[in-house]
């Protein structure tokens, strides 16, 4: 008998080949499924692992959609840990660490027409706007109308006078530059009405307005050494002509915060004839308000003005009554109490603690320390008299720092 042979193979002829090909099959499905199978449950028990010899593997982070931790934003700069929301530009402090001139609403300046921007390039307006800023300064209050015609240029001027702008060298985007700077260090732009229906013999529309009638007969000396001409707001003309500019402004210039109108959006009582214009000019505002607000609702409808009394008596400013519903459109109509006649300034803080706010001038800056720790007072508006804006703003920081 032939000596038995080792058996060096596997010894799959002896296997049925039907299990052969269950064995191929499911070594196959095994393969491709690996991540999915637990391969200890195939194991002998005296081949398994010890739990305590197990190490985990890293697993993919997935993240919960309504998570309570806040969504992680980039921020513009690689930082090795993530942020959960960008810092503001300006950053508010608690009202426990603020000053008593940082609780102020709105902390603003004037900046009269040609003061500070005329001819400047936007280098120069831009470093302005942010040296306001450093000086405490929330608010900028900036001339863009004033003795008949704008300070942009505009095409209801353009169709009605035949020119643009008043003259000037601002450059075109000089509002646009202002406005974008102010928001990014967390200021407001307020657009000035200044002069508001009043022009003098210097106003580019002077001669036309006379031609067509358009001015109020007499002269305005609401303030000694200035004759001014009051535009009739009675004359349909005339009065369209401040809605269409009033609407073209909001509109070419959305993101401003608000426009401001002064004591001269009012006429004065002792012009010739005696005339109670009061009625009319109520009409003429709601109706210009009402339009601008129909343009841009965003845009605060704001006025510097004499106390209700006095713009009454004295302007035919029945400001109290321009707005009908004042309470259901408090955002846009905002009053701030001028009190530039410092012998009755006690008088005027009276009125001022009830609406929004003062308006003082530059010379009376040392009044400031008694605005600031009066909590009544919401807000304060200085006007540089000196034409020295720069100047006002130093001192006003001078005046409130660590006060």
């Amino acid at each position: 008998m032939p000596a038995k042979k080792e058996n060096n193979g596997c010894g799959c002829a002896s296997i049925p080949f039907s299990l052969i090909i269950v064995l191929f099959g499911f070594g196959y499905w095994g393969f491709t499924n690996i991540d999915k199978v637990d391969l200890g449950k195939f194991l002998l028990n005296n081949q398994q692992p010890t739990p305590e010899n197990l190490t985990p593997a890293p697993t993919k982070q997935t993240p919960v959609i309504n998570s309570p931790v806040g969504r992680i934003i980039p921020t513009p700069t690689a930082t090795n840990k993530p942020q959960i929301t960008p810092l503001p530009v300006t950053p508010k402090q608690s009202p426990s660490t603020q000053t008593a001139w940082e609780k102020k609403e709105i902390r603003g300046i004037y900046l009269s027409r040609y003061q500070a921007t005329n001819n400047a390039d936007e280098k120069t307006i831009r470093e302005r706007v942010r040296y306001d800023s450093s000086q405490g300064i929330n608010t900028i209050i900036h001339g863009v109308w004033g003795n008949g015609c704008t300070m942009y240029k505009s095409d209801v001027m353009q169709q009605t006078f035949g020119y643009k702008s008043c003259p000037n060298q601002f450059k075109e985007q000089w509002l646009e530059w202002l406005i974008d700077e102010a928001h990014k260090q967390g200021m407001q732009v307020h657009a000035y009405f200044e002069k508001g229906i009043k022009i003098d013999k210097n106003s580019p529309i002077f001669d036309e307005a006379i031609a067509k009638r358009w001015i109020v007969p007499g002269v305005d000396k609401t303030y000694p050494g200035i004759e001014h001409y009051v535009l009739d707001v009675e004359i349909p003309e005339v009065a369209n002509l401040f809605k269409k500019i009033l609407v073209e402004f909001v509109q070419k210039y959305p993101t401003i915060d608000a426009v401001q109108w002064d004591d001269y959006l009012g006429y004065h009582a002792d012009l010739p004839g005696k005339v109670d214009r009061t009625t009319h000019l109520t009409t003429f505002v709601r109706q210009m308000r009402d339009d601008m607000k129909k343009a841009n609702l965003n845009v605060s409808f704001d006025l510097c003005h004499h106390n209700p009394y006095w713009g009454k008596r004295y302007f035919a400013a029945d400001w109290e009554n321009w707005d009908a519903v004042r309470e259901a459109y408090r955002k846009v109509y905002r009053v701030f109490i001028q009190t530039y006649n410092d012998a009755n300034f006690n008088q005027e803080l009276v009125y001022a603690e009830k609406y929004e706010g003062v308006a003082i001038s530059d010379e009376q800056l040392y009044r400031l320390k008694e605005l600031m720790n009066n909590p009544k007072i919401k807000s304060v508006l200085v006007f540089p008299s000196e034409g020295k804006p720069e100047e006002t703003a130093a001192l006003v920081k001078k005046l409130t720092v660590n006060k």
